[in-house]
């Protein structure tokens, strides 16, 4: 498992937040790829089974790279930020999240613009009770991967995870089986090639 920090992560100074700061799809995705690049190089790494996942910025940034390239086999966006203009005025620290955009920043890091460039199938978990990234980011995920991608008969290869009493973390212990149950199953199938098994817990 990788677990980077790029562009925007604290602990290494305000220029390496600052490269990142109203540009979080440049800087920080251009750091993701080159320390993906970096591992995928070594010998012991099927670069052809990978996933990338990600909750809240992480799960903005998963959300980012599903547009933005078809590396992934999966990915997996857990609380996740989809529609940046929607989200800036519904969140509960909206005060916080009009600072770090302007205008045209928000137009250029915003990856609902991208949806129509996803292919890799990707698995949207969020909790009703979310407050941070409100329910309505990952429904409308939902929606516009529906609208751009399912089939005729309403069929694609994306999958919610619906939780209507946890919020921006998953908190209950028998949630966080399904979660990581669900997490597992998608993976598998969709990484390791093997057949869809639907978790017993999710009914």
């Amino acid at each position: 498992m990788l677990l980077p920090d790029p562009a925007l992560s604290t602990g290494y100074g305000l220029d390496f937040v600052n490269r990142g700061w109203n540009a979080w799809g440049q800087a920080p995705y251009t750091d993701l790829m080159a320390i993906t690049d970096e591992v995928v190089s070594r010998p012991d790494i099927d670069e052809t089974r990978t996933a990338a996942m990600g909750g809240s910025f992480g799960g903005y940034m998963a959300n980012w790279v599903s547009g933005h390239t078809d590396r992934f086999r999966a990915i997996v966006t857990h609380a996740s930020l989809w529609a940046l203009e929607q989200f800036n005025g519904t969140t509960d620290a909206s005060h916080y999240w009009q600072s770090i955009f302007d205008a045209e920043g928000m137009r250029e890091n915003d990856p609902h613009r991208f949806v129509a460039d996803i292919t890799s199938p990707m698995l949207v978990i969020h909790g009703d009770k979310d407050y941070r990234v409100p329910i309505g980011e990952g429904l409308r995920l939902w929606s516009e991967l529906a609208e751009h991608h399912a089939a005729a008969d309403g069929s694609m290869p994306h999958r919610f995870l619906y939780f209507p009493d946890e919020n921006h973390w998953v908190l209950k212990p028998q949630h966080a089986v399904v979660w990581y149950e669900t997490v597992f199953a998608f993976l598998a199938q969709h990484v390791l090639g093997e057949e869809w098994r639907r978790p017993e817990l999710l009914g």
